[in-house]
């Protein structure tokens, strides 16, 4: 790894508190304003401590991380409802399908949050400039 990627101190970066502030979906430096102006629109600089944000892209980082955890949750309940006996074709139609449409909404701006987070704390916005 190139010392341009790489930040001077890491100390001043830590990881943990930067991915939860984002999935708080607040600032990862200061963790006081708000991520996002509206649902999923990222702003370009935090308001209170004026950290450059629009730099930190996820791109397509984001669907992949939502859809393997409704991938997982869908596939929990799955076999939950196969073990229990209650698998039936209009139970998985009145269940799994509103799942699969309210999860992935749900936590959409958390996970973009964290990602951002975790860009943030490594600093990672040159990396995918490239």
């Amino acid at each position: 790894m190139s010392d341009m990627m790489r930040p001077t101190d890491l100390s001043e970066r830590p990881l943990w508190p930067a991915i939860l502030n984002g999935l708080m979906c607040k600032c990862p430096k200061c963790g006081k304003a708000w991520l996002f102006h509206n649902y999923l629109e990222q702003v370009d600089h935090c308001p209170v401590c004026g950290e450059p944000l629009a730099r930190y892209q996820v791109g397509l980082f984001l669907p992949l991380v939502v859809m393997t955890i409704v991938i997982h949750v869908i596939a929990f309940a799955m076999l939950d409802m196969e073990l229990s006996g209650t698998g039936s074709p209009l139970t998985y139609l009145y269940v799994i399908v509103p799942l699969c449409i309210i999860i992935p909404l749900a936590i959409m701006p958390p996970c973009k949050g964290a990602i951002i987070g975790l860009f943030w704390a490594k600093n990672w916005s040159d990396v995918l400039e490239r």
